[in-house]
């Protein structure tokens, strides 16, 4: 391959079997990222027929393209660009702080003028969908997860399978250290004797915190709200228990990304591996709406202690784009059966934010609603007041009707 402008060089994913190895490299020929995994698509797509579903796998062909980058001097943010089929490519979007590193973003970007993959597509041209991952690992080790583990972005769910991947590479081969998933971690021995699970009281309301989002363009997102995670599990002794679980601002970090068309708010605490908030931007209508929300994390008493949730497909907490959306009610969030997401005083914009300012605000319908409640109540109470004054006239006429002056 030639060289890409920037000076930096990439490699081609070379076949191993059902997998492969991707790397990229700098102009110098420093080693940046390398990744070895093997990839299945499941997408739906609307054909002439009505809506269908396509699974395909990533090939043997693939290849890094140009476009892959080191970022600078291997410390800023670098990205893996794998291109594979007719036009379609697979991006990794690495950051790093400084103890760890992640894939802020997974990008898929299907072509749907393939016929091999997409037959009787009833559209033509490529679509492109994101998502924020939970692949994470510390700094000079290489993340591994032998188990299958899934990405969710919108009607495309990318599973990875024996995946080994490192970025800011130190001696431009994967470390001897690595950083295991979730998925791979043995789940704790049962007891013998499991004690009562004792009833968990209903958590208070959450504390409300401000969030915010920046990228290369300023700010995306501001946020200020209280959350709350409602999930429902099996325990040890396979009781089914659903718990309300605030999170806790003074033990949660977060952070997030900002594209053209998706920002992405993400949390991470004690036992939150992550909550992503993906918000999405419909340039046709101006509109901005809550998209996706995903939920990574660890439950101790649960027969499975890993639980994940996630739903691509949401339409909540939608305003004009530049306005922000506001509601003083609390507000249920159902994602998937077993996890709901409860939201409090929540105000939040995304796209289009200028400075530290929140847009004008729109408000909620049940806002409105509760408005409306104390404005018919009153309402009522004069006309009540009203009927009671004019019967108390009408029988007053009456009665000083009934003597005759003599």
């Amino acid at each position: 391959l030639a060289e890409p402008p920037g000076g930096w060089a990439v490699s081609q994913g070379l076949a191993r079997g059902a997998s492969a190895v991707f790397v990229v490299s700098d102009g110098n020929g420093t080693t940046c990222i390398m990744a070895d995994f093997a990839a299945t698509f499941e997408i739906s797509y609307d054909s002439r027929s009505g809506a269908k579903n396509t699974t395909f796998s990533l090939p043997a062909s693939a290849q890094v393209l140009n476009s892959s980058s080191c970022g600078k001097e291997n410390t800023s943010d670098s990205s893996l660009v794998i291109a594979f089929g007719r036009g379609h490519t697979l991006t990794l979007s690495f950051t790093r702080n400084a103890t760890r590193y992640s894939v802020q973003l997974m990008t898929l970007v299907y072509n749907l003028s393939d016929a091999e993959f997409f037959p009787s597509a009833s559209s033509k041209g490529t679509k492109t969908v994101a998502a924020s991952t939970d692949i994470r690992a510390d700094l000079n080790t290489k993340y591994r997860c032998v188990s299958n583990s899934q990405v969710h972005l919108l009607n495309v769910t990318v599973t990875l399978g024996n995946a080994t991947i490192q970025a800011y590479l130190a001696n431009n081969s994967f470390s001897q250290q690595e950083t295991r998933c979730e998925q791979d971690k043995p789940s704790p021995p049962t007891p013998t004797a499991p004690p009562t699970p004792t009833p968990t009281p209903a958590p208070t309301s959450p504390v409300v915190s401000r969030y915010n989002v920046s990228g290369a363009n300023g700010t995306c997102l501001l946020a200020s709200m209280g959350l709350q995670l409602n999930v429902t599990y099996r325990t040890k002794d396979n009781t089914t228990v659903t718990r309300g679980l605030n999170i806790n601002p003074n033990k949660t970090t977060f952070g997030g990304s900002c594209s053209a068309q998706l920002v992405t708010l993400e949390l991470q605490g004690e036992s939150l591996r992550l909550l992503a908030l993906q918000f999405a931007l419909n340039t046709s209508s101006s509109r901005v709406f809550l998209q996706g929300v995903q939920l990574n994390m660890t439950l101790p008493d649960a027969r499975d202690p890993s639980f994940s949730a996630a739903n691509s497909s949401l339409r909540a907490l939608q305003a004009t784009a530049g306005n922000s959306y506001k509601c003083r009610s609390e507000q249920r969030l159902q994602v998937t059966e077993a996890f709901a997401l409860n939201v409090f005083q929540v105000r939040v914009q995304a796209f289009r934010v200028d400075g530290d300012k929140f847009g004008p605000a729109e408000e909620c319908q049940l806002d409105e609603n509760s408005m409306l409640i104390p404005i018919a109540v009153g309402g009522a109470l004069a006309g009540l007041v009203l009927v009671v004054l004019m019967a108390y006239l009408v029988g007053r006429k009456r009665s000083h009707a009934g003597y005759q002056t003599i």
